[in-house]
């Protein structure tokens, strides 16, 4: 457990609507503390009674962030990780499902004998012993209070992180408060009321936030600054403006020319010299200066919301980031391709992604767009589901089996070409129990996986219960679809690829979430440079592209 004076701690609440990006805000001013040499870790804390978003539709809640071990999380464990080095864990995010299940544990074995169970004291209790646990080996652990200021379900975590304070001191405790400042255009003006309003609704929780990040469209003046600091009472300097930046790469340089990690060190009172910068720096350049655009589609079930995706659109700017290219993402519903015109759809295309996803819904489109890519070369990724739809439309097209699919779609398929896996026969329960984390995979001589990964052993993070049924195994790579990457034991097949294609290759785990600016992932940046080369041979006016091994 950290102890008083060891660690410092920084709360991230937001408010005035939701979805103003507290996790870009969070991950960028821990990426600042790191560049300073100061070791950052994260906790996200949210309201929601669900154990964990495992459960949740993507739709409602984004995509679900699985971790090494095994973690189902919320998506701004990306942010963190992708702005940090430090990786998370099943520590760095809990719910109040996870901890009023804990405290109903602690009642039933009798912990409480005499007491009187409520939220105050030991509800909130709870929540400073997960803090204080998540704080283990940090200078510096950045909370974040899921939800908006003002929300019935986050009053218990406000209520635990103003105890904080009188815990560990004022010297080892920030409140940052994420805010709107509106500018209405009708009237020409920046509104302020809102942030005022928001800070007045802290301050009645006996929390006075010590900086204020100020979500607006464009940085904030002085005249405006001051009042937002007289009339929200903090120091003019601690008003920071946090305007939309693209990439959002850039929102630590944005935040530092603000003074904001100087602020934060000033307040929790350490020292440490100027952070480096440089590789931000090189990351943002790059990216505002392509030498080329792409166009690159993501074929999915879940695109109307876009945070369904997040980590898969983060690990394509990465890959576009080491081949020095611009992508354009365009997000394909996978039910509208069943309905025909899939040439036109996916004409303008470079490169084609098929994400992961549950149920029926859709696969057929799936299907249509990877015969598609096949039939026309191009460069197509299958992330975990769309690893099973290249194998069943492999097996109808190549191998001549019109009936093969899954038995998630099809239980009484004559061909179950993707079957559910031997050990999740007997799961009852949906919450937790997947194949989750990170698994190891050995990968084949002479393979496109080979030439991408450059090793032979490699760990990836999984989420599925289905796998590819290996009674197949022989028959895909007699029609040229082998399996190139598979667990140490070989009955677990990871990744596969289409022999005499430019680039089809699909895996069973999601390599998006290891994916990192200053690291891209190694399948992202094979995609990308596949796709420059299509885009390249169709115009070959366009300048030479040179490939960056890594901008680390």
């Amino acid at each position: 457990m950290a102890e008083r004076g060891k660690t410092k701690f920084i709360f991230v609440t937001g408010g005035v609507v939701s979805s103003l990006g507290k996790g870009l805000a969070a991950a960028s001013l821990g990426a600042l503390l790191e560049a300073r040499g100061l070791k950052v870790s994260f906790l996200k804390m949210d309201p929601y009674i669900n154990v964990d978003p495992g459960t949740m539709s993507p739709l409602q809640h984004g995509e679900v962030f699985v971790t090494d071990d095994g973690a189902e999380t919320d998506l701004d464990l990306g942010h963190y990780e992708r702005f940090v080095e430090t990786r998370m864990s099943k520590r760095n995010n809990c719910t109040t499902g996870q901890i009023y299940d804990t405290v109903i544990q602690k009642e039933r074995r009798g912990d409480y004998l005499g007491a009187t169970v409520q939220v105050i004291p030991h509800i909130t209790d709870e929540i400073k012993r997960r803090i204080r646990l998540a704080a283990e080996g940090c200078d510096i652990l950045i909370v974040e209070i899921g939800g908006t200021v003002g929300d019935i379900e986050s009053l218990p975590f406000l209520e635990a992180i103003r105890e904080f304070r009188w815990d560990f001191g004022k010297e080892n405790v920030v409140y940052a408060h994420v805010t709107l400042v509106p500018y209405i255009r009708t009237a020409a003006e920046v509104k302020t009321k809102p942030t005022q309003h928001s800070v007045k609704e802290l301050t009645s929780l006996g929390i006075q936030p010590d900086i204020l990040l100020c979500r607006c469209d464009q940085p904030l003046d002085k005249k405006v600054k001051a009042k937002i600091a007289h009339f929200c009472n903090v120091e003019e300097e601690s008003v920071i403006s946090a305007p939309d930046a693209d990439p959002i790469y850039q929102v630590p340089l944005n935040y530092h020319e603000e003074g904001l990690d100087q602020r934060v060190c000033e307040k929790l009172n350490i020292w440490s010299g100027q952070p480096n910068l440089s590789k931000w720096k090189r990351i943002v350049k790059t990216a505002q200066n392509p030498k080329l655009t792409l166009n690159v589609a993501i074929v999915g079930k879940y695109v109307h919301t876009v945070d369904s995706y997040k980590s898969v659109h983060e690990a394509i700017a990465h890959g576009a980031i080491a081949n020095e290219a611009k992508v354009v993402t365009d997000y394909v519903d996978s039910e509208e391709l069943e309905k025909g015109g899939v040439p036109e759809r996916l004409a303008n295309a470079d490169a084609i992604i098929v994400t992961g996803g549950f149920g029926e819904r859709g696969t057929q489109g799936k299907i249509n767009a990877i015969r598609y890519a096949r039939e026309n070369g191009v460069p197509i990724l299958g992330i975990c589901y769309g690893l099973h739809m290249m194998v069943i439309e492999a097996a109808r097209d190549l191998l001549g089996l019109p009936k093969a699919n899954s038995t998630e779609i099809d239980p009484n398929s004559p061909d179950p070409v993707i079957d559910i896996m031997a050990s999740q026969k007997e799961v009852s329960q949906k919450g937790g129990t997947m194949r989750l984390g990170a698994w190891p995979c050995n990968i084949k001589q002479g393979s496109l996986a080979m030439s991408l990964y450059r090793k032979n052993n490699i760990s990836e993070r999984h989420r599925h219960r289905y796998e590819v049924n290996n009674d197949y195994r022989e028959r895909l790579e007699q029609v040229g679809f082998v399996a190139s990457g598979l667990s140490p034991d070989e009955h677990l097949v990871e990744i596969m690829e289409l022999k005499g294609h430019p680039w089809f290759l699909g895996c069973q785990f999601h390599p998006e979430l290891k994916s990192r600016p200053l690291d891209p992932h190694p399948l992202f940046r094979g995609l990308i440079k596949a796709a420059v080369s299509r885009r390249v041979a169709a115009q070959p006016k366009h300048p030479k592209v040179r490939e960056l091994r890594s901008v680390s």
